[in-house]
């Protein structure tokens, strides 16, 4: 469905068409931007900003129609080394392996793609780990690397019977002393380019005479690149460099001649999670050797997550909606300059309400659930994408809010049970290693608390303590590229509150997330009263935020005072039913004025608390008798401000205003500007 493009069409419709000569529907040529440079495309963004789910698309988009090959190299296969074949085994061999087979099969109105090239130099290397007497592994291993060659039965009979070669010379060298490494890399090297590639490949294999110190020589070439892999460091690295250009060349070579490849698109190559090692292996090649004048024409287009990775600081950079109808590239001086880096932005509210309209063609949901998912995810398709689903799937939607979103349940696949959104928003987006540590430290609003609660909440792990979590925490949030934010140890506002949704209901009766308010709350006690107070709000107890916003109302600067009005209501409250409407409208029962207080402005003060409270939570819908009663109150209490009384009566009419374009109200502001929603 169109959903699953998250708005990024300017990618599918735009770029990716001109750079593959083919439109993602129907066969019409397009006219290409770049012809005989290409950039390689980098998607940047954090965890669940769609990246995944636009390379997904383009993979379906192109597939038998164009040569394409989509891989994540977070993938274990990637990232575990196998027990056997651990010489001549790495993530990068793998990888071409993988990408080599889905580049392979034929395609509409055109041929398959032989990898020669790329066969010899991964069989040179799997020699490395071939032990004679090994004759089941080296002939799977031989005969799955063999068919990059040419795909076919002929080409298996063929590579069998080289292999039977093969083993048969291993076998005899073991007869005295077994032979050296080199000597079966050497024998292994002379028998392919003898049996196996002495007729119709042996110009492919040729190819090899160009890698440094082979002299033009094939032989030296293939046993130089596969000595080297073993050797590691810098060696291993330039080995890999060739095995990625050999991958290239088998390529730009099926495209020459009459052949019919010319018939279709260039070849894509899409690359996800690029911020491994394993992405940087395979980008940072072509990256080099186009920058070197060894071009070719496949399209490489790449997912990284974050947006300031080193190896970017030279690159182009572009925002999403400046690709749909030219790039506008040119290759500068430094090797990162071949590269264009595509922020993925997040998703505008018309988005997200087109979302819904797919998801909920009834039109049951609550008129305003749309802009308050919104305002609840920032935009994130991740999130934007499971809550619309979520509520399409639930017989009776027009019950939900955001937080009753957050609990419903979401069935993916037909043969899955459903999971519920919160849980399966953070398995998506949090190790699951460190899950419970976020989930403990998300209240806090600084390094400092966050240790605080690490010591009192977090238990020792292997004779470390639970103060290394902090750091660990740290770490993770800053690899995983969430953004900082003042005044919030977890600063995205939308994985906070899936972290404080999970801290609140992950035991029956509440108890660690009281433990852990309880914590901050003593933490602060003679430290930041605002901040004590912040979390006896979290903790159900209000009457000690409205006596201290009563005592300090008259003497306190009347922008100092909003402000802290405003941090103590951004509590998160999860409380149901919500009695937070009825307190803000004066309907609800509560305990007296302290015996001695000003009883009208006890009373006005907690009325504006509570509406505060309700229509800053980015888990409630707003709702628009609160907001004027919100405004209200404001214009009442200005009334009362000696000094502060030009500032109250602004705040009293760009408060509403700000909830009523979706906007956080600015504390302390005398105009009519506000922030965007921070979460809990």
């Amino acid at each position: 469905m169109d959903r699953e493009l998250f708005g990024r069409e300017a990618v599918l419709d735009g770029l990716a068409p001109r750079l593959i000569g083919l439109p993602p529907r129907g066969f019409q040529k397009v006219p290409f931007e770049h012809r005989d440079d290409l950039p390689a495309v980098v998607l940047t963004g954090g965890r669940g900003m769609g990246k995944t789910a636009l390379l997904k698309r383009l993979h379906s988009a192109y597939r038998q129609r164009t040569p394409i090959a989509l891989i994540d190299c977070e993938r274990a296969e990637f990232t575990e080394r196998p027990a056997e074949h651990s010489l001549s085994w790495s993530p990068v061999t793998e990888a071409l392996a993988e990408l080599g087979e889905q580049l392979a099969p034929p395609v509409h109105g055109a041929g398959a793609v032989e990898f020669p090239r790329l066969a010899a130099g991964l069989l040179a290397v799997a020699s490395l780990g071939w032990q004679p007497h090994d004759d089941e592994n080296i002939v799977a291993e031989g005969l799955r690397l063999g068919l990059l060659v040419e795909p076919g039965s002929r080409w298996r009979n063929q590579t069998r019977t080289w292999l039977t070669k093969v083993v048969a010379k291993l076998a005899a060298m073991a007869s005295g002393v077994g032979p050296g490494l080199d000597v079966v890399v050497e024998t292994t090297v002379e028998s392919l380019l003898d049996d196996l590639f002495n007729r119709g490949q042996r110009a492919s294999a040729d190819w090899y005479g160009n890698y440094p110190g082979a002299g033009g020589k094939a032989k030296r070439g293939l046993t130089l690149l596969a000595l080297h892999f073993r050797r590691g460091s810098e060696h291993r690295v330039r080995a890999e460099r060739h095995l990625v250009g050999a991958l290239r060349a088998d390529l730009d070579a099926a495209y020459q001649g009459m052949g019919r490849l010319r018939r279709v698109g260039r070849p894509v190559v899409l690359i996800d999670n690029a911020q491994a090692p394993l992405g940087r292996r395979l980008v940072e090649p072509v990256l080099r050797d186009r920058a070197e004048g060894k071009r070719d024409h496949v399209v490489l287009v790449a997912a990284l997550r974050g947006h300031d990775h080193p190896a970017l600081r030279h690159a182009v950079r572009r925002n999403l909606p400046e690709v749909r109808h030219e790039l506008g590239w040119r290759r500068g001086r430094e090797i990162a300059s071949g590269a264009v880096a595509v922020e993925l932005t997040p998703l505008e509210p018309e988005h997200v309400r087109q979302f819904f309209d797919l998801t909920d063609p009834r039109q049951l949901t609550h008129p305003k659930l749309a802009r308050a998912v919104h305002r609840l995810t920032g935009g994130r398709p991740m999130g934007v994408d499971l809550l619309a689903r979520a509520a399409g799937q639930d017989p009776h939607p027009e019950r939900f809010t955001p937080a009753s979103l957050l609990a419903a349940t979401v069935t993916l696949r037909e043969d899955r049970e459903g999971q519920e959104v919160a849980a399966e928003l953070l398995a998506r987006l949090v190790p699951p290693s460190r899950l419970d540590w976020l989930t403990v430290l998300a209240p806090a609003h600084d390094v400092p608390s966050a240790e605080a609660l690490a010591a009192s909440r977090l238990p020792g792990e292997e004779g470390r303590t639970g103060l290394a979590a902090v750091r660990d925490v740290r770490t993770l949030l800053a690899d995983e590229h969430w953004p900082p934010a003042p005044g919030h140890f977890v600063g995205d506002p939308f994985l906070r509150t899936l972290l404080l949704h999970r801290l609140r209901y992950g035991d029956r009766d509440f108890g660690r997330w009281r433990a852990v308010h309880e914590t901050l709350r003593d933490y602060y006690r003679d430290r930041d009263v605002p901040r004590r107070l912040h979390h006896e709000l979290a903790l159900g107890a209000t009457e000690g935020a409205v006596t201290y916003l009563r005592e300090t109302f008259a003497l306190a600067d009347a922008r100092v005072w909003l402000d802290e009005l405003r941090f103590i209501a951004s509590a998160p409250h999860f409380d149901d039913p919500d009695a937070r409407r009825p307190m803000a409208l004066g309907r609800a029962d509560a305990s007296a004025p302290p015996p001695g207080s000003d009883t009208t402005l006890h009373l006005r003060i907690r009325r504006l608390l509570f509406a505060v409270w309700q229509l800053t939570d980015p888990l409630a819908l707003p709702d628009d008798e609160v907001t004027e009663k919100m405004g209200y109150e404001l214009g009442l209490l200005s009334e009362l401000h000696s000094s502060g009384n030009e500032v109250l009566w602004q705040a009293s009419r760009s408060w509403p205003q700000a909830v009523r374009e979706w906007r956080v109200p600015a504390a302390g502001t005398t105009g009519t500007t506000g922030t965007r929603g921070d979460g809990a």
